[in-house]
Protein backbone atom coordinates (compact mmCIF):
# COMPACT_ATOMS: atom_id res chain seq x y z
CA UNK A 1 0.00 0.00 0.00
CA UNK A 2 1.05 3.17 -1.09
CA UNK A 3 2.57 5.99 1.83
CA UNK A 4 0.70 9.17 2.19
CA UNK A 5 3.58 10.68 3.35
CA UNK A 6 6.81 11.88 1.17
CA UNK A 7 9.26 9.46 1.41
CA UNK A 8 11.52 12.09 2.87
CA UNK A 9 9.13 13.59 6.03
CA UNK A 10 11.65 11.74 8.69
CA UNK A 11 15.12 12.36 6.96
CA UNK A 12 17.88 12.77 8.94
CA UNK A 13 16.41 11.62 12.15
CA UNK A 14 17.43 8.59 14.24
CA UNK A 15 15.04 6.79 15.66
CA UNK A 16 15.71 3.57 18.54
CA UNK A 17 12.85 1.35 18.45
CA UNK A 18 12.28 -1.45 21.34
CA UNK A 19 10.91 -4.31 19.64
CA UNK A 20 11.67 -3.43 16.63
CA UNK A 21 12.58 -6.35 14.76
CA UNK A 22 9.15 -8.21 14.67
CA UNK A 23 5.76 -7.91 13.95
CA UNK A 24 4.18 -4.21 15.07
CA UNK A 25 7.72 -2.93 15.75
CA UNK A 26 8.99 -3.97 12.71
CA UNK A 27 6.45 -2.47 10.41
CA UNK A 28 6.98 0.59 12.00
CA UNK A 29 10.66 0.81 11.65
CA UNK A 30 10.54 -0.13 8.11
CA UNK A 31 8.29 2.96 7.49
CA UNK A 32 10.37 5.00 9.37
CA UNK A 33 13.56 3.88 7.46
CA UNK A 34 11.74 4.15 4.06
CA UNK A 35 10.51 7.41 4.92
CA UNK A 36 14.10 8.76 5.48
CA UNK A 37 15.32 7.87 8.99
CA UNK A 38 18.42 6.38 10.62
CA UNK A 39 16.91 3.15 12.86
CA UNK A 40 18.37 0.98 15.45
CA UNK A 41 16.62 -1.83 16.65
CA UNK A 42 16.71 -3.15 20.13
CA UNK A 43 15.63 -7.05 21.20
CA UNK A 44 16.10 -10.11 23.12
CA UNK A 45 16.83 -12.30 20.41
CA UNK A 46 20.26 -11.52 18.02
CA UNK A 47 19.10 -14.28 15.14
CA UNK A 48 15.77 -11.90 14.78
CA UNK A 49 17.84 -8.60 15.16
CA UNK A 50 20.11 -9.95 12.31
CA UNK A 51 17.15 -10.92 10.17
CA UNK A 52 15.51 -7.43 10.14
CA UNK A 53 18.57 -5.84 10.31
CA UNK A 54 19.49 -8.01 6.88
CA UNK A 55 15.89 -6.88 5.79
CA UNK A 56 15.76 -3.37 6.69
CA UNK A 57 19.21 -2.83 4.76
CA UNK A 58 18.18 -4.88 1.44
CA UNK A 59 15.52 -2.00 1.10
CA UNK A 60 18.04 0.89 1.51
CA UNK A 61 16.96 1.28 4.95
CA UNK A 62 20.70 2.65 7.34
CA UNK A 63 19.96 0.30 10.64
CA UNK A 64 21.89 -1.50 13.09
CA UNK A 65 20.73 -4.21 15.92
CA UNK A 66 21.48 -3.68 19.38
CA UNK A 67 20.80 -7.17 21.98
CA UNK A 68 19.49 -5.94 25.36
CA UNK A 69 16.52 -6.39 27.82
CA UNK A 70 13.97 -3.05 28.21
CA UNK A 71 13.86 -4.65 31.65
CA UNK A 72 17.46 -4.25 32.60
CA UNK A 73 19.06 -0.30 33.21
CA UNK A 74 22.53 -0.91 31.89
CA UNK A 75 20.90 -2.82 28.97
CA UNK A 76 18.90 0.58 28.51
CA UNK A 77 21.98 2.65 28.80
CA UNK A 78 24.03 0.89 26.22
CA UNK A 79 21.51 0.35 23.79
CA UNK A 80 21.03 4.41 23.81
CA UNK A 81 24.85 5.12 23.47
CA UNK A 82 25.44 2.68 20.74
CA UNK A 83 22.80 4.58 18.93
CA UNK A 84 24.39 7.42 19.10
CA UNK A 85 27.71 6.47 18.51
CA UNK A 86 26.70 4.96 15.31
CA UNK A 87 24.64 7.60 13.90
CA UNK A 88 26.16 10.97 15.88
CA UNK A 89 22.14 11.65 18.07
CA UNK A 90 18.86 10.39 18.84
CA UNK A 91 15.46 12.48 17.96
CA UNK A 92 13.42 9.19 18.13
CA UNK A 93 12.32 7.07 20.80
CA UNK A 94 10.12 4.26 20.33
CA UNK A 95 8.98 1.78 23.00
CA UNK A 96 7.33 -1.32 21.48
CA UNK A 97 8.77 -4.05 23.26
CA UNK A 98 6.24 -5.86 25.18
CA UNK A 99 4.75 -9.51 26.84
CA UNK A 100 1.20 -11.04 26.58
CA UNK A 101 -0.68 -14.45 26.48
CA UNK A 102 -4.04 -15.16 27.87
CA UNK A 103 -4.80 -16.35 31.81
CA UNK A 104 -7.81 -15.78 34.25
CA UNK A 105 -6.83 -13.80 37.09
CA UNK A 106 -7.10 -16.55 39.30
CA UNK A 107 -4.22 -18.66 37.39
CA UNK A 108 -2.18 -16.06 36.68
CA UNK A 109 0.72 -16.21 38.94
CA UNK A 110 2.04 -12.23 41.15
CA UNK A 111 5.35 -13.76 39.05
CA UNK A 112 3.43 -13.76 35.34
CA UNK A 113 1.87 -10.42 36.56
CA UNK A 114 4.88 -8.94 37.54
CA UNK A 115 6.65 -9.75 34.06
CA UNK A 116 4.45 -7.95 31.86
CA UNK A 117 4.52 -5.03 34.05
CA UNK A 118 8.56 -5.27 33.94
CA UNK A 119 9.04 -5.29 30.48
CA UNK A 120 5.24 -3.03 29.40
CA UNK A 121 5.51 -0.36 31.67
CA UNK A 122 8.78 -0.51 33.94
CA UNK A 123 10.80 -1.11 30.56
CA UNK A 124 9.09 1.67 29.02
CA UNK A 125 10.25 4.39 32.12
CA UNK A 126 13.83 2.81 32.08
CA UNK A 127 13.65 3.41 28.03
CA UNK A 128 12.69 6.44 28.46
CA UNK A 129 14.46 7.68 31.08
CA UNK A 130 17.80 6.17 29.67
CA UNK A 131 17.45 8.23 26.14
CA UNK A 132 16.45 11.78 27.96
CA UNK A 133 19.85 12.92 27.95
CA UNK A 134 20.38 12.81 24.24
CA UNK A 135 16.41 13.41 23.18
CA UNK A 136 16.65 16.92 24.99
CA UNK A 137 19.91 17.91 23.13
CA UNK A 138 19.57 19.68 19.71
CA UNK A 139 21.66 18.52 16.73
CA UNK A 140 22.38 18.71 12.88
CA UNK A 141 18.56 18.54 11.79
CA UNK A 142 16.96 19.55 14.35
CA UNK A 143 16.62 23.14 16.37
CA UNK A 144 18.86 23.91 19.27
CA UNK A 145 16.29 24.55 21.38
CA UNK A 146 13.98 21.55 20.20
CA UNK A 147 13.57 18.40 21.73
CA UNK A 148 12.97 14.94 20.59
CA UNK A 149 10.11 12.71 20.36
CA UNK A 150 8.80 9.56 22.18
CA UNK A 151 6.20 6.75 21.18
CA UNK A 152 4.83 4.55 23.32
CA UNK A 153 2.90 1.30 21.73
CA UNK A 154 0.56 1.17 24.00
CA UNK A 155 -3.29 -0.82 23.73
CA UNK A 156 -7.17 -0.52 24.47
CA UNK A 157 -7.66 -3.58 26.82
CA UNK A 158 -8.04 -1.39 29.89
CA UNK A 159 -10.49 1.48 28.36
CA UNK A 160 -12.80 -0.56 30.00
CA UNK A 161 -12.15 -4.47 31.12
CA UNK A 162 -10.79 -6.89 28.68
CA UNK A 163 -11.38 -11.11 29.66
CA UNK A 164 -7.93 -12.90 30.81
CA UNK A 165 -5.71 -10.00 30.28
CA UNK A 166 -5.29 -8.25 33.68
CA UNK A 167 -1.75 -8.28 33.66
CA UNK A 168 -1.44 -6.45 30.42
CA UNK A 169 -4.20 -4.40 31.20
CA UNK A 170 -2.33 -3.13 34.11
CA UNK A 171 1.17 -2.63 32.21
CA UNK A 172 -0.98 -0.37 29.43
CA UNK A 173 -2.93 1.54 31.57
CA UNK A 174 0.44 2.78 33.59
CA UNK A 175 2.14 2.87 29.76
CA UNK A 176 -0.54 5.88 29.11
CA UNK A 177 -0.30 7.06 32.40
CA UNK A 178 3.44 7.81 31.87
CA UNK A 179 2.89 9.16 28.64
CA UNK A 180 0.75 11.58 29.81
CA UNK A 181 3.41 12.39 32.78
CA UNK A 182 6.08 12.89 30.80
CA UNK A 183 4.42 14.47 28.08
CA UNK A 184 3.41 16.93 30.94
CA UNK A 185 6.85 17.27 32.74
CA UNK A 186 9.11 16.74 29.53
CA UNK A 187 7.32 18.70 26.96
CA UNK A 188 7.32 21.65 29.42
CA UNK A 189 11.31 21.67 30.11
CA UNK A 190 12.98 20.18 27.02
CA UNK A 191 10.35 20.70 24.34
CA UNK A 192 10.37 16.84 24.05
CA UNK A 193 6.80 15.34 22.71
CA UNK A 194 5.38 11.87 24.25
CA UNK A 195 2.41 10.62 22.65
CA UNK A 196 1.06 6.88 22.34
CA UNK A 197 -0.88 4.43 19.76
CA UNK A 198 -3.05 1.79 20.66
CA UNK A 199 -3.61 -1.16 18.41
CA UNK A 200 -6.68 -3.13 17.98
CA UNK A 201 -6.14 -6.39 16.72
CA UNK A 202 -3.74 -6.83 13.84
CA UNK A 203 -3.68 -9.34 11.53
CA UNK A 204 -0.42 -11.61 10.37
CA UNK A 205 1.26 -10.62 14.42
CA UNK A 206 2.61 -12.87 17.27
CA UNK A 207 -0.09 -10.70 19.42
CA UNK A 208 -2.85 -11.74 17.62
CA UNK A 209 -2.14 -15.26 16.85
CA UNK A 210 -1.61 -15.78 21.21
CA UNK A 211 -4.63 -14.40 21.88
CA UNK A 212 -7.11 -15.35 18.91
CA UNK A 213 -6.48 -18.84 17.37
CA UNK A 214 -6.77 -18.74 13.45
CA UNK A 215 -9.60 -20.29 13.27
CA UNK A 216 -11.23 -17.57 15.37
CA UNK A 217 -10.46 -14.77 13.72
CA UNK A 218 -13.24 -15.08 11.02
CA UNK A 219 -15.67 -15.08 13.43
CA UNK A 220 -13.70 -11.46 15.71
CA UNK A 221 -14.23 -9.90 12.11
CA UNK A 222 -17.89 -10.24 12.49
CA UNK A 223 -18.77 -8.29 15.37
CA UNK A 224 -16.02 -5.63 14.57
CA UNK A 225 -17.08 -2.43 13.34
CA UNK A 226 -15.49 -1.84 10.58
CA UNK A 227 -15.70 -5.77 10.02
CA UNK A 228 -12.11 -6.35 9.42
CA UNK A 229 -8.49 -6.69 11.29
CA UNK A 230 -6.03 -3.61 11.21
CA UNK A 231 -2.75 -4.13 9.24
CA UNK A 232 0.76 -3.52 11.07
CA UNK A 233 0.30 -0.32 7.89
CA UNK A 234 -2.43 1.04 9.49
CA UNK A 235 0.01 1.40 12.76
CA UNK A 236 2.86 2.75 11.06
CA UNK A 237 1.07 5.10 9.70
CA UNK A 238 -0.30 6.54 12.77
CA UNK A 239 3.63 6.61 14.26
CA UNK A 240 4.95 8.21 11.09
CA UNK A 241 1.82 10.57 11.54
CA UNK A 242 2.67 11.52 15.50
CA UNK A 243 6.48 11.56 14.29
CA UNK A 244 6.39 14.08 11.72
CA UNK A 245 5.59 17.88 11.50
CA UNK A 246 2.24 17.02 11.07
CA UNK A 247 1.61 16.01 14.53
CA UNK A 248 4.21 19.11 15.65
CA UNK A 249 1.79 20.12 18.29
CA UNK A 250 0.17 16.92 19.37
CA UNK A 251 1.83 15.98 22.57
CA UNK A 252 0.67 14.07 25.64
CA UNK A 253 -2.33 11.60 23.57
CA UNK A 254 -2.52 7.96 22.72
CA UNK A 255 -3.90 7.38 19.27
CA UNK A 256 -6.30 4.86 19.26
CA UNK A 257 -6.26 2.64 16.06
CA UNK A 258 -8.79 -0.34 15.90
CA UNK A 259 -11.41 0.71 13.91
CA UNK A 260 -13.87 1.52 16.99
CA UNK A 261 -13.48 -2.13 18.31
CA UNK A 262 -13.19 -0.87 22.06
CA UNK A 263 -16.46 0.76 21.61
CA UNK A 264 -18.65 -2.95 21.18
CA UNK A 265 -18.50 -5.54 23.95
CA UNK A 266 -17.22 -8.80 21.75
CA UNK A 267 -18.43 -12.28 23.98
CA UNK A 268 -16.14 -13.24 26.57
CA UNK A 269 -14.27 -16.89 25.64
CA UNK A 270 -14.69 -19.77 28.34
CA UNK A 271 -12.29 -20.02 30.91
CA UNK A 272 -11.62 -23.90 29.57
CA UNK A 273 -11.14 -22.65 26.16
CA UNK A 274 -8.53 -20.19 27.33
CA UNK A 275 -6.61 -22.61 28.85
CA UNK A 276 -7.04 -24.95 26.16
CA UNK A 277 -5.87 -21.96 23.43
CA UNK A 278 -2.77 -21.18 26.03
CA UNK A 279 -1.88 -24.83 25.85
CA UNK A 280 -1.43 -25.15 21.75
CA UNK A 281 -0.37 -21.28 21.55
CA UNK A 282 2.99 -22.17 24.31
CA UNK A 283 3.51 -25.21 22.25
CA UNK A 284 3.64 -23.48 19.10
CA UNK A 285 5.95 -20.87 20.62
CA UNK A 286 8.06 -23.49 21.65
CA UNK A 287 8.32 -25.25 18.20
CA UNK A 288 8.97 -21.94 16.65
CA UNK A 289 11.93 -20.73 19.19
CA UNK A 290 13.65 -24.08 18.19
CA UNK A 291 13.92 -23.47 14.91
CA UNK A 292 17.25 -22.42 13.87
CA UNK A 293 17.67 -18.81 12.27
CA UNK A 294 16.89 -17.58 8.65
CA UNK A 295 17.54 -15.00 6.78
CA UNK A 296 14.06 -14.36 5.62
CA UNK A 297 11.12 -12.49 7.97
Amino acid sequence: MDSPFRADVLKGKVALLTGGGSGIGLEITTQFGRHGALVAIMGRRRHVLDSAVSALRSQGVSAIGIEGDVRKKEDAIRAVEETVKHFGKLDILVNAAAGNFLASAEDLSPNGFRTVLDIDSVGTFTMCHAALKYLKQGGPGRDSSSGGLILNISATLHYTATWYQIHVSAAKAAVDSITRSLALEWGTDYDIRVNGVAPGPIEDTPGISKLSPEEAQSKMKEYMPLFKLGEKWDIAMAALYLASNAGKYVNGTTMIVDGGLWLSHPRHIAKETVREVSRIVEKRSREVTSRPPTSKL
